[in-house]
């Protein structure tokens, strides 16, 4: 009766812990994060594109991501000051969505043939809201979800973040062959009332305010709390993880398209495989990913995730091997991006239980800033790379380049911690 008793417990906090308002909340953030970061990346070079603007001018425009990488550095200033409407968190939340609800609107205004330049500016206004919309979500996010439920919370975050691409991607897309390029934006931007409904309903979570001791301070602060609780050695230990985790398999997809491409896979091949081997595995492996993170706790997923991305990696040398083999290829990706969705969900669980719930909005701005520099690495050097070793040489290289993220994992995350119960 006792275990019995225990068991029918266990299944109800299990439960509990996805079916609960704050993981809803993870879809409304999620969705809002993510649908400003598609819009410039994927509706404004097509528009632009459209309009006759060069391809070189279309590429230029990857730079107005730069917001993204700086966010941390007025991270600090979102933490210490509160709007003087609906608190420190939702504050911040509603001005910055209705600052991009106006300014994707009012990008569909301008002809580029004749106001690139223009474009460009507004497309890094929507850039810096979007960049300062990340980091109070983040901040939120970390605030609402008990430890335990930080595996799935980000994980839901993630993949709704994903999803949202289907509205500036997708149907965006459909709606421009019926109407003025500058409607579309306006209904698109109109898709940003969904993350304002969302901050008007919920509740401002219960978090402490940093006192009144000036901006100097609030940029310190953040700093001070994190090494007074994990020391330098943790500090050091902590952001050298951070940097390698995910360094392998960033490398091993920079350049996946030229990939298929070199295999002899053709065009609509890769559009009809890859494309949807590498979404919708990735989606399911992320929510996989935080519901075993429930069950396991974040350090173990780590262990078992970055162990899965390891396999994965050598699964391209594998493809890589055998030429264009189709079903090869589907089975590769949809593998490989597995390990990315329950990776990625069990990384961005680790950083947010890494920050204090005070700076939750500068210490989360700045381990999302770190972790996305080996991106930055991986687009750099990957193309020599191949050139010099061959694509068979390089995923081998990128298993390799992922293991001393693994090593760290003894210090970072050891397996033997508890895992976190539920009260």
């Amino acid at each position: 009766m006792c275990v019995k008793t225990v068991t029918i417990v266990e299944k109800s906090n299990w439960r509990d812990a996805i079916l609960n308002r704050r993981m809803l909340i993870c879809v409304f953030t999620g969705f809002s994060s993510g649908m400003p970061l598609y819009v410039l990346f994927q509706l404004v070079p097509a528009w632009l594109r459209e309009g006759g603007v060069s391809l070189t001018d279309i590429g230029l425009f990857a730079l107005v991501g730069i917001p993204y990488t700086w966010k941390f550095l007025w991270a600090p200033f979102m933490d210490r000051y509160v709007p003087p409407l609906l608190g420190r968190r939702r504050g911040w939340m509603l001005l910055s969505q209705l600052a991009l609800l106006v300014s994707i609107g009012v990008l569909g205004m301008y002809r580029p043939e004749q106001s690139v330049g223009v474009i460009a500016w507004i497309a890094v206004a929507v850039a810096f809201f979007s960049a300062s919309q990340d980091v109070v979500l983040d901040a939120y996010r970390r605030e609402i979800l008990p430890d335990e439920e930080l595996g799935l919370g980000n994980a839901i975050h993630v993949q709704a973040y994903r999803i949202s691409s289907l509205i500036p991607g997708a149907l965006a897309f459909i709606l421009a062959d019926l109407m003025p390029w500058s409607s579309v934006f306006w209904i698109t931007a109109g898709f940003m009332g969904i993350g304002l409904a969302m901050t008007v309903v919920v509740d401002e979570p219960e978090s402490d305010v940093p006192q009144d001791q000036g901006l100097r301070h609030a940029i310190i602060a953040p700093f001070k709390e994190y090494i007074h609780r994990r020391g330098w050695k943790g500090l050091l230990m902590v952001l050298a993880f951070m940097f390698l985790y995910k360094i392998g398999d960033n490398m091993a997809t920079a350049l996946s398209t030229p990939f298929y491409l070199d295999m002899g896979f053709t065009k609509t091949q890769i559009g009809l495989v890859a494309k949807n081997a590498a979404l919708w595995p990735a989606i399911i492996g992320g929510l996989l990913g935080g519901v075993i993170m429930i069950r396991l706790g974040i350090n173990r997923s780590l262990w078992i995730f970055g162990v899965v991305q390891v396999l994965s990696i050598l699964g391209y040398a594998i493809l890589a091997s055998n030429g264009p083999v189709l079903w090869m290829l589907a089975a590769v990706i949809g593998f490989e991006y597995l390990g990315v969705g329950m990776g990625t969900a069990a990384f961005t669980a680790f950083i947010a239980k890494e920050t204090s719930r005070t700076y939750a909005a500068t210490q989360f701005a700045l381990f999302t800033a770190l972790a996305a520099l080996p991106r930055t690495f991986a687009n750099a050097s990957t193309g020599a790379i191949v050139e010099f070793i061959g694509w068979v040489d390089f995923f081998l290289l990128c298993a390799v380049l992922a293991l001393p993220g693994m090593l760290l994992l003894f210090w970072v995350a050891p397996w033997s911690q508890a895992v976190p119960k539920r009260s």
